[in-house]
């Protein structure tokens, strides 16, 4: 019953704010587009290897076009992007962002909730409770390691790996072994749940 009350008010979201406002007749596209970010929720992509994807189901739609399905999505708030920042270069990449959803009850409305999936929803309630302290999100890059996010507000940073569980001696390598390789002393952090 809440699922269903929650893909109502994310159809209404999509009729009103995207389909009326800027009079988009491809909602078949829009729909596989909203399915492929709920599925890849927190991965690093882009508008090219989303026009691949949807080549892949059939549906070919050019980068240009994602992109702009893309902001108005933004644009809707059901979603919200992530640049990757550079840590050594110091710079905002042009391509290759995160997108999250703004309220995960819609995301699991419209994709289901699978259990396999933990992982992304515990690493998008982590990108929107930074959102909420007001703080700037962006994703960490240092070389050939990923950051999950860097988070700065009044000149002062944080970083941040989200993990499900710190069990095998891999994950533990692998979040603690990339927020070792950043080589400043801003606050460094692990975020898990205890199950």
């Amino acid at each position: 019953m809440i699922f269903e009350y929650l893909k109502n008010i994310y159809s209404t979201i999509v009729y009103r704010d995207i389909i009326n406002r800027y009079s988009v007749r491809n909602t078949p596209f829009l729909e596989k587009l909203v399915l492929f970010l709920a599925s890849n929720t927190g991965s690093i992509f882009s508008a090219k290897k989303i026009s691949d994807y949807l080549k892949s189901q059939m549906t070919n739609i050019p980068p240009n076009q994602v992109q702009i399905y893309l902001q108005y999505l933004v644009n809707a708030f059901i979603i919200s992007p992530v640049k990757r920042y550079n840590i050594k270069g110091k710079r905002i990449f042009e391509i290759g962002e995160k997108y999250y959803f703004e309220n995960l009850g819609i995301r699991n409305a419209i994709w289901g909730y699978r259990l396999e999936d933990r992982g992304k929803i515990i690493e998008n309630v982590v990108h929107n409770h930074l959102l909420y302290l007001n703080y700037t999100v962006t994703v960490g890059a240092l070389k050939d390691k990923e950051i999950d996010f860097i988070a700065e507000r009044h000149g002062e940073k944080m970083y941040l790996q989200v993990a499900l569980q710190l069990k095998e001696e891999k994950t533990i390598e692998r979040e603690f072994g990339n927020l070792l390789a950043i080589k400043d002393n801003y606050p460094k952090k692990v975020i898990t749940i205890v199950l």
